[in-house]
């Protein structure tokens, strides 16, 4: 009887044992409209994620907590309170179109609450994955860490920067490596690409950032495929570095002081089948804040003749030229010419620490009149900590003058405070009316949509870089369309008349050359997404290449629709824009000679011009040689590019 007894105690306890497992521990999940993308949460003990595409799990179960300053960790144990899901089905018209005129955002989401006051917020889309984390306590909430983890099924393949430390002007070429390769404690600024099997892409990045430090990746030091969240910590003792950098001399031990009810970053993985499906993703700008202007038609894209690049160098002038009126008249009537919307005056109108302390060869008023003759705008380049101090006063002064926007450089930092210098910069450009360029600058993460008078910004190697380097070459150029470019518009500055081949290149700070071809420089405009696009080079050079300047000068900034048509990251790519009732189509190819065939059933009906751009016969030795036809075509038929390493494509079809 005693061990009857006691059987059925020790199986009680079990049985018990077994369900408080159970109730400890569950799984809620949610899953993309056509059903291909699961998310899995896992809540009880602790907070967790997991990800499956097509059926195959792609990122195992991840934790997810935010542990608070003196406080408790919200998600070290996750008692679930309520589970709702919703499909989220809506258009988005964005005053500054990018890859499309109107967006579809459709989702289902689930909103998991929990004890604590906290929540999670899941998102599936088709082509997408995210999660938040959202808080409704009172007062104030200091938040020491966060642990955003993307615990990676597999040894896949990566295509990650590196930061040497979270002050960074967020510049650097792909290494391409296993993730268990990457050594612990090396740094990544985001996007980072995935190559998981068969072809699947991943896509880490974040969205909707806001009064909260930006998110560098690690590789766990533990876990060989798992990946880490690290974060810059606040700053507490900062001082000026030269004439354009404040630094970070101290840092308080936790990473933000915010408030207690609001919203954190959304967590995000891109996916896709096939690599060219990144080009035409646009979940960053789908997940940000909706706009908060009234009025945005004052905010105009368009193209920009800009002098840095260049170095202010024209020839045949019978004036010298340099960082002066007359050069800067020039430029006016280049852009005039060639029907150009805006200049820009980058460093040296301008006192870097005190800008209404302008260069006396510079009569900035009477630019602005002649600007204003010729239909052309100005817009004034500046370091962020000068203006940020001056803005009271300058941002009225640039208003009342009529300058058109700002280009504001060497943040260099992520940190909150520099995060939220975005947005207050952000706002207060647009209450005067004021577009605003970003340099020196982390990716974006849709803080275009709320004041879409950010209408561009850096966080690229640019082609600035070929007047120091080379890392801004073709196989940099063919992987960004699909890494970088997924978090939105990015202000490379192509426009290169001097083209070289790798073996003859040499950077020269004051009369730089492209790597690559003049028609990878020309496809730029069509494959490369920036509402305010420049042209980098000289123009005396442009005006010596009348057709390539006119093609230049006539490709939109802003597009109706965008395919994704073919490539490889870091080895070609082609894309296929419309605007209005004419298509553009760009490839571009690293530095492996390649013959590629483009479908061009994306044309529809009827018979098409085409004006195309393609490598010339001595491209291969000489970047600068391209060869221009002229041809009808139909949507039936197909093209056979024959690229020249570090070669390119341009063409526009007009419907006959």
């Amino acid at each position: 009887m005693f061990g009857n007894s006691l059987f059925r105690t020790v199986l009680i306890v079990a049985v018990l044992a077994l369900f408080a497992g159970l109730a400890a521990m569950a799984e809620e999940s949610v899953a993309s409209p056509d059903g291909r993308i699961k998310v899995t949460v896992e809540t009880g003990k602790r907070l967790a994620w997991s990800l499956s595409v097509d059926g195959v799990t792609v990122v195992n179960p991840s934790p997810i907590a935010l542990k608070l300053y003196k406080g408790d960790t919200l998600g070290a144990r996750a008692k679930l309170k309520s589970a709702n899901t919703a499909a989220i089905d809506e258009s988005i018209t964005p005053p500054v179109a990018e890859k499309r005129a109107v967006i579809t955002n459709k989702c289902n989401e689930l909103r998991l609450d929990f004890d604590g006051d906290f929540s999670l917020l899941v998102r599936a889309y088709d082509d997408a994955a995210a999660y938040r984390i959202v808080t409704a306590r009172d007062g104030e909430m200091i938040v020491e860490d966060e642990t955003a983890t993307f615990n990676l099924a597999g040894d896949y393949t990566l295509h990650r920067t590196t930061a040497k430390t979270v002050s960074t002007s967020f510049e650097s070429p792909y290494t391409v490596e296993p993730v268990s390769q990457w050594k612990p404690g090396v740094l990544s600024f985001m996007p980072l690409l995935v190559a998981a099997d068969k072809g699947l892409k991943l896509i880490i990045t974040e969205a909707d950032l806001n009064a909260y430090p930006g998110m560098f990746l690690v590789r766990d030091e533990k876990g060989s495929q798992q990946l880490n969240g690290r974060f810059a910590p606040y700053p507490k003792v900062e001082a000026p570095s030269g004439d354009r950098h404040i630094k970070v001399k101290a840092a308080e031990p936790f990473i933000a002081k915010t408030t207690g009810s609001r919203a954190f970053p959304w967590r995000v993985v891109g996916v896709a089948r096939k690599d060219a499906e990144l080009i035409e993703n646009d979940v960053v700008y789908r997940l940000g804040t909706p706009c908060a202007l009234a009025d945005t038609s004052w905010i105009k894209p368009g193209k920009v003749a800009w002098d840095w690049w260049n170095a202010n160098n024209l020839w045949d002038v019978p004036f010298k030229s340099g960082i002066n009126t007359e050069t800067y008249k020039y430029y006016i009537d280049f852009a005039a010419k060639n029907g150009l919307e805006y200049i820009i005056l980058d460093e040296g109108w301008s006192d870097t620490r005190d800008l209404t302390k302008l260069k006396p060869e510079v009569n900035l008023e009477e630019l602005i009149q002649y600007g204003n003759g010729k239909k052309v705008k100005l817009i004034l380049w500046c370091v962020w900590c000068t203006l940020d101090r001056q803005r009271d006063e300058v941002l009225p002064w640039l208003e009342k003058m009529g300058i058109a926007g700002v280009k504001v450089d060497f943040m260099d930092r992520d940190d909150q405070v520099i995060v939220e210098f975005y947005e207050r910069m952000a706002k207060a450009t647009a209450d005067h009316h004021l577009l605003l360029d970003f340099h020196g600058s982390y990716k974006p993460t849709g803080l275009r949509r709320t004041y879409p008078n950010l209408i561009t910004r850096e966080g690229v190697a640019g082609m600035e870089q070929s007047k120091w380097s080379s890392i801004s070459d073709p196989a940099y150029t063919t992987s960004i369309p699909f890494i970088r470019m997924f978090a939105g518009p990015m202000d490379y500055t192509p426009g290169a008349m001097r083209n070289e081949q790798k073996d003859v290149f040499k950077p020269v700070f004051n009369k730089p050359s492209s790597l690559g071809t003049r028609c990878q420089q020309l496809a730029m405009y069509v494959v490369f997404e920036s509402p305010l696009q420049m042209l980098s080079d000289s123009p005396s050079a442009y005006e010596r290449e009348p057709e390539c300047t006119s093609f230049i000068a006539g490709c939109p900034t802003t597009w109706d629709e965008t395919k994704g048509v073919d490539g490889k990251v870091g080895e070609y790519v082609v894309v296929a824009r419309r605007k209005g009732d004419a298509w553009w189509v760009g490839a571009m190819n690293n530095w492996d000679a390649r013959e590629i065939t483009v479908p061009l059933s994306f044309l529809g009906g009827g018979s098409w011009k085409a004006d195309t751009f393609a490598d010339g016969p001595g491209a291969a030795t000489t970047g600068t040689d391209f060869a221009r036809s002229t041809s009808t075509v139909k949507p039936a038929d197909a093209l056979t590019l024959k690229l020249a390493p570090g070669g390119g494509y341009a063409a526009r079809f007009v419907k006959e």
